[in-house]
This record gives structure tokens, sequence and C-alpha cells, in this order.
């Protein structure tokens, strides 16, 4: 078994980020700038904003925290977005969700401004990736694309995991993980097969694949029947069960197989915020 370190890959890239920030800062003369708003004093979410701003300071970017009553309507919520679109100091908007409440995020997200939607979550950003022909493409462009999903695509790469003609499974059609990673995966050149909780056959359709990707949300649900030997298997999958954190892979059922894997934790978790901080200064150069 290798196992893929997202906690060293996330770091590579961030001393990388780091070297940018400061060329872009003195030819732009400015800093880039991310904006994050939280919603109520949920304790997870206040954890993360926190690792988001720490992650900013670490590589030299400007961090400036909105914080709103957990009583915010909607409305305080967007007119506060809309100041944000226009502040010139501010590349990049982060919407902290869950928002409390039961309260619909989808229009506070589709009011961030595409060009500072460093979640990649506006429908524009999202429907642009559909369209996508090549990596090539997506590079060139600077586009902005969910976290989670660009952040295993660099763990493969910085993997020297070749993706070009390979069989790709993933499991889980989320619109934050499955849709977008097989929209990378097709751009890398992959043959991807979408697969989720309805699916019929799946060991058999996991069994056949190069490169697994777990995003079904189910603690341990892929144990060595599943996978092939000598294949790469990225798990998202963030499950609490007795207070323990656990993938969506059985690692000690796959533990002496011949695989690259990503564990849980310190796998794809880490690439996330170094993507978050990737995609705000990608915002930054585009602006």
């Amino acid at each position: 078994m290798n196992i893929i370190n997202g906690k060293e890959i996330s770091q590579k890239i961030r001393l990388e980020l780091k070297e940018k920030v400061a060329l872009l800062s003195k030819q732009k003369g400015r800093i880039p700038g991310l904006a994050t708003i939280l919603v109520g004093e949920d304790p997870a979410s206040k954890v993360y904003i926190g690792s988001k701003i720490k992650a900013c300071q670490e590589i030299g970017m400007k961090s400036f925290h909105h914080g709103l009553p957990v009583n915010s309507t909607q409305e305080e919520i967007i007119s506060l977005i809309k100041k944000l679109n226009e502040d010139e100091n501010v590349c990049g908007i982060l919407l902290q969700l869950p928002l409390p409440n039961g309260q619909n995020p989808d229009k506070c997200i589709e009011t961030i401004s595409p060009s500072k939607d460093v979640d990649g979550l506006h429908p524009y950003n999202a429907g642009m990736l559909t369209l996508v022909k090549s990596w090539k493409e997506i590079v060139d462009k600077k586009m902005l694309v969910s976290c989670t999903p660009m952040g295993i695509i660099y763990l493969l790469k910085y993997s020297g995991i070749d993706i070009k003609g390979k069989n790709a499974v993933v499991i889980g059609r989320s619109n934050l993980v499955g849709k977008p990673i097989s929209m990378l995966m097709l751009a890398n050149d992959a043959t991807v097969t979408m697969a989720h909780s309805k699916t019929g056959n799946l060991k058999q359709i996991t069994k056949q694949a190069d490169i697994v990707i777990a995003a079904i949300g189910k603690a341990k649900f892929l144990t060595k029947d599943f996978i092939k030997d000598g294949a790469t298997v990225i798990d998202v999958g963030i499950n609490r069960v007795d207070k323990k954190l656990y993938g969506d892979v059985d690692f000690e059922d796959v533990k002496d197989m011949n695989i690259n894997i990503t564990p849980v934790p310190g796998g794809v978790g880490p690439m996330t915020i170094t993507m978050l901080l990737n995609n705000a200064v990608l915002a930054f150069e585009r602006q």
C-alpha cells in the first residue's frame, strides 16, 4: 500500500502560493484578500472559518471576516455579499455553509460575483465546467472550480499518477464533489463512470477501475472486494462514528493490498482549504 499524503502535498502547494502572492502583490501594488461570512455560531463552522483565516495569513493574503447573527435574514446576507462584490480589496468571497435555521443558500450563492466565487459553486462557474474540453483550458482560463474536486486532481498530479486513458469510477453524484470531479477527470482524458447509491453491480464496476473516487458518505463502505490490484483509491468520505473519523473506504480491510490510497484524515481534507487559497489567487490574477 502506498499512502498519498494530502498534508505534505498541501504544504508544497501552499509554499508555491506564498511565492506567487508575494510576486503578484508587488506587480499589482495590493495584496489579495479573502472575505469570509459566517452566519450564527455553529462550532464546526467556526473551526472551519478559523482554519481558512489562518491559511490566508500563512501565504501572505489578507482575510476579512464577517460574522452575522444567527437570526439574519436572507436579505441581510445578500446585502453584505453585494457590498463585498463591490469591494476592490476583496478578490474572493466565501459563504460558510450550511446556513442556520434550514435557510436555502442558493440565492446567496447566486449573488456572489462569479469572478469572486472561490468555492466554485455559482451556477455560472459550475456550468462553465461542463463546457470545457481539456485540462489546459481550465488552467489557461484560470477557472474557479469546486475546491475538493480540484484538490483530488492536484493529489493525483503531484503523486505522479497518470489520469490519461485510465478507467475512473466516481461513486457519488453530488454537486459539490461527484459531478465536478467527473468533469475534471474527463478534462484529463480519463474514461469516467459515475456510480451512486442506486447503481446495480457496483462491485463489478469498481473492480474494473484504475482510479476509484469514493464520495458516497457511508463509513467503511468500500472493502477490498470493490478494488482491483494496483488501483488508486481517493477517499473523500468524512464520517463520524463513535467520535472517530472514518472514510468511505474500510482502511483496515484494504491495507494489505497493492494500491495507492488517501487516508482519512490527512488525505483529501487538507487539499480543500489549499484549493480555496489557490482559487483566491486565481481570482486575484483574473481581476
